[in-house]
């Protein structure tokens, strides 16, 4: 596979995506590969949630961490002589951060449609990884709903980057594209 490899996992909560998205990345061969790791743990469950991915990871990743400005991230380590691979765990974290920064949801959908851009120039393969949000009951609250939608417009948008799409459904990964 070339360099532009970019591979969307997604599905619901527990569905073992970051396990089958790090092993996928884990499968490439390269000395400098990327984390980026979008979470800003808030409390003691959260942080006890990252250092078990933390440990699952091999010593030869680098965490980034960066909670807003996966565009950035990605042009600077996925560009010539950067990374060998990067993994993005997750995106609907990322939503959630650029919900928590700005009001307006086109905003929101700008910084999308760069992460878009970013992926298309990247040189080296890129992992993505989402939650699955819209598949179950439609929330009772304004803020719930807009994060809902927000995540699927997101995840629409990074199915359509991607030349690869895994849906996660109970540890067994599924190939939609």
């Amino acid at each position: 596979m070339d360099g532009r490899e970019i591979h969307l996992v997604l599905g619901g909560c527990r569905s073992g995506k970051s396990s089958h998205a790090l092993a996928l990345a884990d499968a490439r061969t390269g000395e400098k590969n990327i984390f980026v790791a979008t979470c800003m743990p808030a409390d003691d469950e959260m942080q006890a949630r990252v250092v078990r991915h933390q440990q699952e990871r091999d010593p030869k990743w680098q965490t980034v961490e960066e909670p807003l400005e996966l565009a950035r991230v990605i042009r600077e380590h996925g560009s010539d002589g950067g990374a060998d691979v990067i993994l993005v765990d997750c995106l609907t974290l990322w939503v959630s951060n650029l919900m928590a920064r700005c009001e307006d949801d086109d905003m929101v959908m700008e910084q999308v449609r760069d992460l878009g851009r970013a992926l298309g120039d990247a040189l080296c393969p890129v992992f993505l990884v989402s939650n699955e949000v819209g598949a179950g009951i439609v929330p009772e609250n304004t803020m719930a709903r807009r994060f809902r939608d927000l995540a699927g417009f997101v995840n629409q948008h990074a199915a359509r980057c991607a030349r690869r799409v895994t849906w996660m459904v109970a540890g067994i990964a599924v190939e939609i594209k």
